[in-house]
């Protein structure tokens, strides 16, 4: 058990691998100033937790157990709960960035960044401020100069939040009946957001839509 002090802030942790957990809580543990005070691998027993624990940081993934981090984000701030999140994910951050900043994260950071920049993001974060990569501040830069139309983004970009992740598991090769249940939805629900993507992607049969999936999910692994 970790004794908290008053001067120490408090670190929640969501995600589904206990690796990255327990890497996370041995890189936070050895600052003086910071402390884990929980953990989680689902968005409901996350939210439960947050709501009891009172974190100052919660450092979320975009892909959990039973659900999604966008939507944890969103649950999180529809609560009014007074905690700064960090998305910590593996996606890449052109196209989740500015979903998980909208949600109501105050900063992302990919799991290909260093130990010193997750701290360096905590921190900044816990400073009131937002923590991006110098690659997202300058893209965010020349959109808000320029337009958001001067930047063309991958078809991609077109699918709301909801339907992305649909298309993300579809990608990690669940079927129509598991998606509904991780997501909480009919299957019905699921099929009509699987119609709008097609549409979006311009993809004409089912096998087209899952070939796609399989191959952004796949990019994302190598990326």
């Amino acid at each position: 058990m970790v004794l908290m002090s008053e001067q120490e802030s408090k670190i929640f942790l969501v995600d589904d691998h206990p690796l990255v957990r327990e890497w996370l809580a041995n890189l936070i543990h050895q600052q003086d100033d910071l402390v884990v005070c929980g953990e989680a691998e689902s968005p409901e027993q996350a939210l439960d937790l947050i709501v009891k624990k009172k974190p100052d940081v919660a450092i979320v993934d975009i892909s959990l157990k039973e659900g999604s981090g966008i939507e944890l984000i969103k649950n999180i701030k529809s609560h009014r709960l007074p905690v700064s999140v960090i998305v910590l994910s593996m996606y890449d951050e052109n196209l989740y960035a500015t979903r998980a900043l909208r949600a109501g994260a105050r900063g992302y950071i990919t799991k290909r960044e260093t130990a010193q920049n997750v701290i360096a993001a905590i921190r900044q974060v816990l400073e009131g401020k937002l923590y991006l990569s110098e690659q997202m501040k300058a893209l965010f830069t020349e959109k808000f100069v320029e337009g958001d139309t001067a930047i063309a983004g991958p078809s991609i970009e077109k699918l709301s939040d909801r339907e992305l992740e649909v298309f993300k598991l579809l990608g990690e090769g669940y079927e129509t009946r598991r998606i509904a249940e991780v997501l909480h939805v009919s299957m019905k629900t699921v099929q009509t957001f699987c119609v709008r993507i097609k549409e979006k992607l311009d993809l004409a049969t089912a096998t087209e839509l899952l070939r796609e999936a399989i191959r952004w999910h796949e990019n994302q692994q190598a990326s």
